[in-house]
């Protein structure tokens, strides 16, 4: 039997599913409280001039965190630190529980080194990447740059710990850590604003507190684990020289890159976005905040619960589950992301007013966030569909595909936002962001194929199937939410913001989801009937 069809890999796709579940759940009440902080931006600061100083200055530590912490953790931790656990399984020399502390030293030792240089240069030169983004309010902007900073460094000590209990496969606590991030964010924001200058000031402190609080509250995890993963710091030569730091470096060298350029394309959208007017800056905020609460509750997640499996499965030359595990991913993918973006495409009006419309939030924020969120949801399933694909080259220590796919992606997404921002503003940067993310997908998939032992013909044709089926039980979906939504709006409105848009949008919801449900029921969908027996094993 080979071991492609081996009972080990007939419920791969129910396996992965089962795995991340509790992390989605957790990745849920994250982006839950996530859109949250956005309500409580939009209530306190609307899209005014103060609105885009804090989302340009929360902005550029950010990118800095996705390029070092969470690109260098993804791309290069884990998959050596995965290597090292496996060789102490299996009993070689460099896989000994002593190499391991030594590495996880020495890496410790390098990331806080680096990132305290960086965040100390970032505040001192602050001023002079802020004048790239035309802000009205610009000392302010700085000011705010300069006091969320430190967040990096925080922040990157987090994503250590993550990619530690990530390997160990251990999800929940780096699940939960980001919900501390928003819910103290929150609570400073209306508790600290009446002893802070302004609203952005009093969030701007909720961002350093919670950034701290994720590394701490993952800690005392990994510690539970003291015989195998005891760590300390170390001399920064020792460091630099031990063998797992150099190897990590050498596959985040090419990948930092990569990275640099799909952040880049946050930098240079908003720095566009800040020329184009008051307020673009603060809506493609808004809607990409939408967005990203359903991206970051599975593809995240799915994303997440692949790379330890895919790095352990090529390693292993166990091409065949590494081969099942990926299809599984790319068809929950499809399964997941397509209904969302047609039922949030014909509700975005809705949505926006019912989260964002209230206090400084006004009908011309709604105008414009809604103008962006249009064009930004079609590119989700791509968006979400790379997360996917990235692992797949990350788990064969390949980070120059990733990186090449990254810089051609950069290239068309700036290119087509020069062009398409000052007649289309927030609805041309928005697609750019979306046809920039197929693109990558494409470019992805062509690289994929260099790998023999990937059988991606197969896969590629299942996905695409799927994914053709998704879309057209979607768009059957959507007709009775079309014929009966006006209907309904009628009959709740003018009963305040919560009833007159949430009632509607519920019960479309309910509508469009019971539709889908039975069209999935009558041809036996393999991802509904997967998710079945997961919810039928939960309750014997």
């Amino acid at each position: 039997m080979s071991e492609e069809n081996s009972p080990a890999t007939e419920n791969s796709g129910r396996a992965l599913i089962r795995h991340g579940s509790v992390l989605s759940l957790l990745t849920l009440a994250s982006r839950v409280l996530g859109l949250a902080r956005e309500m409580t931006k939009a209530a306190l600061l609307g899209t005014s001039a103060l609105s885009d100083a804090f989302s340009v200055a929360f902005m550029i530590p950010n990118l800095f965190r996705r390029l070092f912490a969470e690109g260098s953790i993804a791309v290069a931790f884990v998959p050596t630190f995965k290597e090292y656990l496996l060789q102490s399984e299996t009993g070689p020399l460099d896989g000994t529980p002593d190499s391991i502390k030594e590495f996880l030293s020495c890496f410790l030792t390098f990331l806080s080194f680096f990132v305290t240089l960086t965040v100390m240069a970032g505040i001192a030169l602050c001023p002079l990447m802020i004048r790239f983004f035309g802000m009205e309010d610009f000392s302010e902007t700085v000011f705010l740059t300069r006091l969320m900073f430190p967040f990096l460094a925080f922040i990157s000590i987090a994503a250590f710990f993550q990619g530690i209990l990530n390997s160990l496969r251990i999800f929940a606590p780096s699940g939960f850590a980001p919900i501390l991030l928003n819910a103290i964010t929150i609570l400073c924001a209306y508790g600290l604003s009446p002893y802070t200058q302004n609203p952005a000031r009093a969030m701007a402190l909720g961002i350093l507190i919670g950034g701290f609080m994720e590394a701490a509250i993952q800690l005392p995890f990994i510690l539970r684990h003291k015989s195998r993963m005891r760590f300390f710091f170390t001399g920064i030569k020792r460091a630099i020289n031990n063998p797992g730091t150099r190897k990590v470096l050498r596959l985040v060298g090419p990948t930092v890159i990569g990275m640099a350029a799909y952040q880049l394309n946050d930098l240079v959208s908003t720095a566009l976005a800040g020329n184009a007017g008051e307020g673009i800056v603060s809506s493609l905020q808004y809607s990409l905040r939408l967005q990203e609460l359903i991206l970051g509750v599975f593809a995240v997640s799915i994303g997440t619960v692949l790379l330890p499996d895919l790095a352990e499965y090529a390693k292993s030359q166990r091409w065949g589950l590494f081969n099942q595990r990926l299809s599984s991913g790319m068809s929950i993918i499809a399964f997941i992301t397509i209904p969302i973006t047609f039922f949030s495409l014909s509700q975005g009006r809705g949505m926006i007013a019912l989260l964002f419309q209230t206090r400084s939030f006004d009908e011309e924020s709604a105008r414009l966030t809604l103008a962006a969120f249009t064009f930004h949801m079609p590119g989700l399933y791509f968006i979400a569909l790379n997360r996917v694909l990235a692992p797949a080259f990350y788990a064969q220590s390949d980070a120059k595909s990733p990186t090449l796919a990254g810089i051609i992606s950069f290239a068309v997404n700036m290119t087509l936002a020069a062009v398409l921002a000052f007649r289309f503003k927030g609805s041309g940067i928005a697609f750019a962001l979306s046809f920039a993310s197929a693109v990558n997908t494409a470019v992805l998939l062509f690289f994929l194929r260099r790998n023999r032992e990937i059988t991606l013909g197969r896969t590629l044709k299942s996905t695409l199937g799927y994914a053709v089926k998704m879309i057209l039980f979607s768009a059957l979906a959507l007709i009775p939410v079309i014929l009966l939504s006006p209907g309904i709006s009628e009959l709740f409105s003018g009963r305040g913001r919560v009833i007159s848009y949430g009632a509607p949008l519920l019960l479309n919801a309910l509508i469009y989801a019971g539709t889908g449900l039975v069209l999935l029921a009558v041809t036996r969908d393999k991802q509904f009937l997967g998710m079945v027996k997961i919810i039928k094993g939960s309750r014997e």
